[in-house]
């Protein structure tokens, strides 16, 4: 297999799940920014940005887990574990990856760049939280959608309370989808050590998953309320919520292909969110 398919193995590119998970929240943060209109330069940095961004955390998340991967079944064949790339490679293809993400923030405020910094900080120390933070889960919410203040940062040029409330609607979520995701790994995580929330909420993981759903969506219905959104918006909220209980359906007897299958479904929640929120504006 030639460098260029390993790296694109690296950096997730065959499986764009993570992308999107990154890129609703940061899109719906832009229309709400931006009051429905987001200007087309900016919309075109933070979707690519997320791209890249998000590919530079999963080359640096497999270099900080090389040698736990490789007890993990599901994922002991990726590039860097098989040893079909070495460990500098991994993380030059990061350090090339965010240097881009850098300069296509150029043309944007100072505040967004002072944010990006920040976004780079959490999103590298990220992979190392599982360590010894019971639920990292909650750390990777943070990283996942830091997109949101620098997206209120880009627009408004300051990040105003509901921006810091998505965020915290957006850890919730993340809770919610990586412990379904965590429920697959779980008897591998036991074996060597890693920490996950799947672990640590024990046999309240399923109570634990839906509660934090509810939490993320009550909070994100706060936020497009003080907004001004309303029917279609409610609507979303409202799509958002069936998906969530039909998750529950697919974890509930903790069937580690049916919780991936949940994990992955998510991606249709964060669009049903995205959705209501830009029909509202369009047509509300």
């Amino acid at each position: 297999m030639n460098r260029l398919a390993l790296y694109y193995r690296l950096i997730r590119l065959d499986k764009p799940i993570g992308i999107l998970l990154l890129l609703w929240p940061t899109l719906m943060a832009l229309w709400m920014a931006s009051g429905g209109v987001p200007d087309l330069g900016i919309l075109a940095i933070f979707t690519l940005g997320t791209v890249l961004m998000r590919s530079a955390g999963c080359a640096i998340n497999d270099y900080a887990d090389r040698d736990f991967d490789k007890h993990v079944k599901r994922t002991a064949e990726r590039p860097l574990t098989s040893g079909k790339i070495r460990s500098w490679e991994a993380l030059a293809v990061a350090g090339v990856l965010a240097v881009v993400s850098f300069l296509l923030i150029l043309p944007l405020n100072s505040l967004t760049k002072q944010l990006s910094v920040a976004a780079v900080i959490i999103a590298g120390s990220y992979p190392y939280f599982k360590r010894f933070f019971a639920i990292p889960q909650a750390y990777l919410g943070i990283a996942f959608g830091f997109g949101i203040p620098m997206a209120f940062a880009a627009v408004q040029n300051t990040v105003p309370m509901v921006a810091w409330l998505l965020l915290l609607a957006n850890v919730f979520w993340a809770v919610a989808y990586d412990t379904e995701y965590a429920m697959v790994d779980r008897d591998d995580d036991l074996k060597i050590g890693i920490r996950t929330s799947a672990i640590t909420f024990g046999r309240f993981d399923v109570a634990a998953v839906m509660l934090c759903y509810g939490a993320a969506l009550a909070l994100i219905l706060v936020c497009g309320w003080q907004l001004g959104l309303r029917y279609w918006f409610v609507a979303g909220i409202a799509v958002a919520a069936v998906i969530a209980l039909y998750h529950y359906t697919l974890i509930r007897d903790r069937d580690r292909m049916r919780c991936f299958h949940a994990f992955r479904h998510n991606n249709w929640l964060g669009a049903a969110l995205f959705a209501g929120c830009a029909v509202d504006y369009a047509f509300g």
